[in-house]
């Protein structure tokens, strides 16, 4: 018997383990495909709500953030892009800028209205390639366009949506709980709104705590 186990992930588009961590997490659940199905709800998080539109330089950024020196940069940049190729993720080196990601949000907010799970899915995986894999802008809404026409989305409810600022209340209502409720690093996979897993975790971590968490509501079903 398939268990059904609901994921609330929580992320931002400019967070690069939060890629590492959808691929890894998305590797266990093929390997649990036996017994788990996952209901996939994507959570808004900004880690810079305030960047302007034209961003900002990746390294200069980090340098002001974290007061990173150019050597730990380089250090863990190689570590991220490790993780990504081992996980089939590409970071390119072309990503010198960081930006605003607050209208990705909005839209992965109208695909989780519209209930269509798997369409959420794969906007998440767009947005992802196109950041970091592209070096594309996701502020840019000729950009934001393309992702949703590539995943089959309507590409007119996107523009709509684009434009108006329709949704952005429920975004910064949604970002505002997780805050709230102790969420202030991701990405953070909250497994039938009870289970937290923090952190860009190795595909095994991810199985064996989904394996766990279904097998115990199972056993209380």
């Amino acid at each position: 018997m398939t268990t059904t186990l609901k994921i609330d992930f929580v992320s931002d588009i400019a967070c690069p383990w939060c890629a590492i961590g959808l691929a890894a997490l998305s590797q266990a659940a093929e390997r649990l495909t036996d017994q788990v199905q996952i209901d996939w709800h994507f959570q808004p998080f900004e880690l810079n709500p305030g960047m302007g539109p034209e961003g900002e330089d990746l390294l200069e950024h980090l340098a002001a953030k974290y007061g990173s020196t150019p050597e730990q940069m380089r250090q863990t940049q190689e570590a991220i892009a490790a993780r990504g190729a081992a996980l089939g993720f590409v970071f390119s080196p072309k990503r010198t800028r960081v930006y605003n990601t607050f209208d990705a949000h909005r839209l992965l907010h109208w695909q989780g209205e519209q209930g269509g799970a798997g369409a959420q899915l794969a906007l998440k995986r767009a947005l992802f390639k196109s950041f970091f894999t592209d070096a594309e802008n996701p502020s840019d809404h000729g950009v934001l366009l393309r992702l949703v026409r590539e995943t089959g989305l309507d590409d007119a409810r996107a523009r709509a949506v684009l434009e108006s600022g329709e949704y952005a209340d429920a975004v910064r209502q949604q970002e505002a709980f997780y805050q709230q409720h102790g969420i202030h690093s991701v990405p953070a996979v909250i497994v039938n709104g009870r289970h937290l897993i923090q952190g860009g975790q190795p595909v095994e971590v991810f199985e064996q705590a989904l394996r766990q968490i279904a097998a115990q509501q199972a056993s209380t079903a």
